[in-house]
């Protein structure tokens, strides 16, 4: 099947005006990811002083509040593909910033926590990070930010069973 493009000679709409759908910047994924990226902007520098990528820090912030975790479950809790983490895992590794051990109840699995190292990192890094979240609460409120994380809880939870291909990961 091939797209007719549009024809102003006979008047003919472009195809794209024809398809019965919300503009694309009002669309709700895009409005979450122009919203991500305007956090996420804030935190890079950071995060890039600190040799870390977005995915690794989120890796340690996972890890910072629990004693271990079997990797399946860091994938789902920090919403990264297997593949990916697989690679985060290996470069934490490398940096002693995370410790990786066989589960005693399934040879086949290991379990990770964070290190000494990786703690240490993190302590480094919290400081700025707070006083990120502090200027983002100034900015917008904080009443609102409370309001805008109880709101996203509300959609997350009301959507949680609705389907879809692939629940538990989000996209990198």
């Amino acid at each position: 099947m091939t797209k007719k493009s549009a024809d102003p000679a006979n008047g003919s709409a472009p195809a794209a005006r024809q398809v019965p759908m919300r503009d694309f910047s009002r669309s709700l994924p895009m409005s979450l990811l122009r919203a991500r990226e305007a956090v996420m902007r804030q935190f890079r520098p950071s995060l890039r002083e600190h040799g870390l990528t977005e995915q690794q820090w989120r890796i340690l912030r996972a890890l910072a509040a629990i004693e271990a975790v079997e990797v399946t479950e860091l994938a789902r809790t920090a919403f990264l593909l297997g593949p990916s983490l697989s690679r985060i895992l290996r470069d934490l590794e490398a940096r002693n910033l995370i410790e990786r051990k066989t589960a005693k109840a399934d040879q086949r699995r290991s379990m990770v926590s964070i290190s000494k190292e990786g703690v240490k990192l993190m302590a480094s890094v919290a400081p700025t990070s707070e006083a990120i979240y502090a200027e983002i609460t100034r900015r917008f409120g904080a009443r609102k930010l409370a309001e805008l994380q109880e709101m996203l809880g509300e959609l997350e939870r009301s959507l949680a069973g609705l389907g879809g291909a692939d629940e538990t990961i989000a996209g990198e």
